[in-house]
């Protein structure tokens, strides 16, 4: 996986996970304890309760992103950079400053004056924002979103928002954002739910990821929290989303975020990365078909293979002699991988052990491990088809999930 150097910082899989501070300098921003209009309130904040606090990034935003205000041009944008620049150039704390827009013009002008990257909302829907991006050496984040200036980050549909990370394409140094929150009426949280779910699938560009979740409606719904109660729920969502291959966390909290981000690193499945000689290898971070797919996609190679990419486990209980023999047979076939493995089978005891219980009583019949990919598991299915009702019941969810 690619790794950004920003300003000097380094984000991606072979540094820490980063926390980028968010700071607004629009009156209408709905979350007021990052609002300030005067720039030594601004620097004051950012030093204390940003950088003090282990911000590695402080993201200035020139406007709201809030669906129902009108949206400024470039040229309003522009008046009210001379207040981000100003606080930055009365700050004390070092991290990298980060200019969020949706123009080349304003990215420009920004990194002219002292930023060092790009939060660009709107995902290069001004084509000319890669250029400006690039002619700074400056890495840029890019959100998932419509070919709109007016429409930051609206994408309706899940599977849309992999294509639309790709739109205009990417600079060297660009870090993906699948925008989370209510960009558009039709964006439910299920939606987000999803996206957050799926997370590990926009890993598929090879590229670090930037989420920005912090007190997020569809996280907030899941407790029956208010914003001001929704740290809790943040944090353990900042956590599962380093888990899952996230980056660069965007918060208001910074020392609360930068520490459950710190805890989600820690326990984050280590994987093989190894450069020692000419051919450097690459355990990717694929636990699903489809997260499978994406990477064969970037490497432009056979998706076919994708249902071998992944291996799962099952444990079926309360199998009859009949289909525990059948699913022994199906899964010694030439050719097939898959494996079961009978409970009992390697024992010298005469008796099979019953069945796991179910809340209760044991159930009737034999307990075996089914360990097969995706493909297999059709491919058994198939084998055993018509041995009884009850197996091929078993087998059909495990067969439609394992996808």
């Amino acid at each position: 996986m690619r790794n950004v150097d920003a300003a000097g910082l380094g984000i991606g899989d072979d540094h820490p996970p980063r926390v980028m501070g968010v700071l607004n300098v629009s009156a209408e921003s709905p979350y007021d304890p990052s609002v300030y209009d005067d720039p030594g309130e601004a620097a004051e904040y950012v030093d204390e309760e940003l950088i003090g606090e282990g911000a590695d990034i402080v993201d200035v935003g020139l406007e709201s992103a809030n669906k129902d205000l009108d949206v400024l041009s470039a040229d309003q944008e522009l008046d009210r950079l001379d207040t981000a620049v100003e606080t930055l150039e009365s700050t004390s704390g070092d991290a990298v400053w980060s200019i969020e827009t949706r123009y080349h013009e304003v990215a420009d002008a920004a990194l002219a004056r002292g930023f060092d990257m790009v939060n660009d909302i709107c995902g290069f829907a001004d084509p000319e924002m890669p250029r400006v991006c690039r002619e700074h050496d400056a890495a840029v984040s890019k959100m998932a979103s419509p070919p709109d200036l007016e429409r930051p980050g609206a994408i309706e549909e899940v599977d849309d928002i992999y294509e639309a990370l790709s739109r205009n394409g990417f600079t060297d140094k660009t870090i993906l954002d699948p925008a989370f929150g209510g960009w558009s009426e039709a964006k439910t949280h299920a939606d987000d739910r999803e996206t957050f779910d799926r997370l590990r699938e926009f890993r598929g560009y090879g590229r670090p990821l930037l989420v920005s979740i912090n007190r997020k409606s569809f996280l907030k719904t899941i407790a029956g929290r208010s914003t001001e109660e929704a740290l809790p729920v943040s944090l353990a969502a900042t956590s599962m989303a380093v888990e899952r291959g996230a980056r660069v966390i965007r918060t208001h909290d910074v020392a609360e975020t930068r520490d459950a981000a710190l805890v989600g690193a820690e326990f984050a499945r280590d994987r093989v990365r190894s450069e020692a000689g000419e051919v450097a290898v690459e355990e990717l971070d694929v636990t699903t078909v489809r997260e499978a797919e994406r990477h064969l996609d970037r490497l432009d190679t056979d998706p076919s293979v994708a249902d071998d990419a992944v291996v799962h486990t099952y444990e079926l209980r309360g199998l009859t002699d009949e289909a525990a023999g059948a699913l022994r047979a199906a899964t010694a076939e030439p050719g097939v991988g898959a494996a079961f493995a009978l409970a009992g089978s390697g024992s010298d005891e005469a008796e099979i052990p019953p069945s796991a219980t179910d809340g209760g009583a044991p159930r009737d019949g034999r307990s075996g491990l089914l360990v097969a990919t995706p493909a297999e598991v059709s491919a058994v299915r198939s084998a055993v088809s018509g041995v009884s009702a009850a197996l091929d019941a078993a087998l059909e969810p495990i067969d439609r999930g394992s996808k």
